[in-house]
């Protein structure tokens, strides 16, 4: 990571945590070699063992549960029941005291059939129902299951988080008929009891644990690996605890060191995920456990997203990237030098769609498709990257597009831009050049608006440097 990047993130984990900022305790360089060095070991003693995947950013991806392997896929939608929680985790991300609506990217859905319309339009393989605690709403959450599994059967996997603590057989058999596929125990909120999960083994195919690695839980954890294997637990999913501005307090309470990044998160977390991992393999326990770290979760499931909804503002001189961004190319150059390139174009037969000058003159916007058409001596390159995102109504700030779902239902696909544009010319133009054309990715400058364009292109990889 080049130390323009960290300077970057640092100074966004600044803004959001303002004068909270000063209460948190981040690694020195020492440390954080260690625990990097540290962490190291612990892959390297399980690289035979296990399939890293997503730009190693999950693992162990042998035994995903059957909701895991398509939100890993990016075909997941999560619909928030409700933002009431009976339980006060403190780990938990946000405060769970608003009975909203159920909402999906900030997108609310007042019928179930709205929200099946939803997942029909964009092509979902997968639905989840969460909260706060969905079993506190337990006649809107059977009413959203059923209708999904009347509309798609076994063609669209269905589960539900749950703490468990309102769980019972009654409840849990609704659940079953209603059609759900998979359940998941957060069993950190109850003191990891297991007499609501060993109910849920009889009724459901799939019965997951998923909690987060508390460093101050993980001998116990290890020692619950057998005894959740024989409760019929199928899966363990372990994640990384996150700092917020809700959960600040309750973590900092407990003196554990953060790591700047994406977002802050704990650095002990990690570690014990993982060293968690490795002991369910030493002990053949039978049990899959998967960590699904925080760059994971905010890499590839943003990306997702952001390649669901690009598809409908890209246009056909456009493209969308490997990391989900709506790339635009603009060749800019004398009106004569475009004309003479727009012939070129003609006379090779290309596509006209391909093809378009832009607003101003001098400028030329075309497909990737069509670089080696391109005299590109004559032409500076002009590099702009958008990002698309759903919202439940016009801002009017954007260009954007009406999607109708129902009747009466429709939400809105709006297209920001992502970065300052960039110009490059001589050997930067053709180095980016070639670099589209054979998609190894690379910048062989240190300047940050260069090495910019690599985190629109290419998803990035590995987990998170400890810093």
């Amino acid at each position: 990571m080049s130390t323009e990047t960290r300077h970057r993130l640092i100074a966004a984990n600044q803004r959001e945590y303002g004068e909270d900022y000063g209460r948190l305790t981040f690694p020195a360089p020492e440390q954080a070699l260690q625990a990097m060095q540290r962490r190291f070991e612990l892959l390297a003693a399980m690289r035979e063992r296990v399939a890293e995947g997503y730009g190693g950013t999950k693992l162990d991806c042998n035994g995903l549960s059957p909701g895991c392997r398509i939100c890993a896929e990016g075909n997941w939608s999560c619909l928030f029941i409700t933002g009431r929680c009976n339980c006060r985790c403190f780990y938990c991300p946000t405060a769970q005291t608003d009975n909203h609506l159920p909402t999906t990217n900030t997108v609310d859905f007042r019928t179930p059939a709205q929200y099946v319309a939803y997942l029909q339009r964009f092509g979902f393989r997968g639905a989840s129902i969460s909260g706060g605690e969905p079993l506190l709403s337990p006649k809107r959450s059977l009413a959203y299951i059923r209708e999904i599994k009347k509309h798609f059967g076994n063609a669209l996997h269905v589960w539900l988080y749950t703490n468990g603590t309102l769980a019972d057989t009654k409840l849990l058999r609704q659940l079953a008929d209603a059609g759900l596929d998979e359940i998941r125990f957060d069993i950190g909120a109850s003191d990891y009891r297991l007499d609501k999960l060993r109910l849920a083994t009889r009724l459901f195919p799939t019965v997951t644990v998923e909690i987060p690695a508390i460093p101050e839980e993980s001998s116990r954890l290890k020692s619950l690996l057998l005894p959740l294997k024989e409760a019929g637990a199928m899966h363990l999913n372990l994640h990384q605890l996150r700092l917020t501005p809700h959960n600040i307090t309750h973590l900092v309470r407990r003196g554990y060191t953060f790591l700047h990044g994406e977002k802050v998160t704990v650095l002990e977390s990690e570690l014990t995920a993982l060293e968690v991992l490795r002991h369910s393999l030493d002990t053949d326990c039978g049990l899959p456990v998967n960590y699904c770290s925080f760059v994971f979760k905010n890499r590839y499931q943003g990306r997702a997203a952001r390649l669901r909804n690009g598809g409908f503002m890209v246009k056909p001189f456009e493209e969308l990237t490997a990391n989900g961004y709506i790339r635009t190319l603009t060749l800019i150059g004398e009106e004569a030098v475009i004309d003479r390139q727009v012939q070129r174009f003609k006379d090779a037969a290309a596509d006209p769609g391909r093809w378009q000058r832009g607003s101003i003159r001098g400028a030329l916007q075309i497909h990737p498709q069509l670089i080696p058409l391109v005299d590109r001596g004559a032409f500076r390159l002009r590099i702009d990257y958008a990002g698309c995102r759903q919202l439940p109504s016009i801002s009017y700030k954007n260009p954007f597009v009406t999607l109708q779902l129902t009747a009466n239902k429709s939400i809105v696909v709006e297209r920001f831009r992502a970065a300052p544009a960039l110009e490059l010319d001589g050997e930067q133009r053709d180095g980016f050049f070639d670099q589209l054309i054979t998609s190894q990715w690379a910048c062989r400058s240190s300047n940050p608006e260069e090495l910019a364009w690599l985190s629109f292109e290419e998803t990035a990889t590995g987990l998170q440097e400890y810093f």
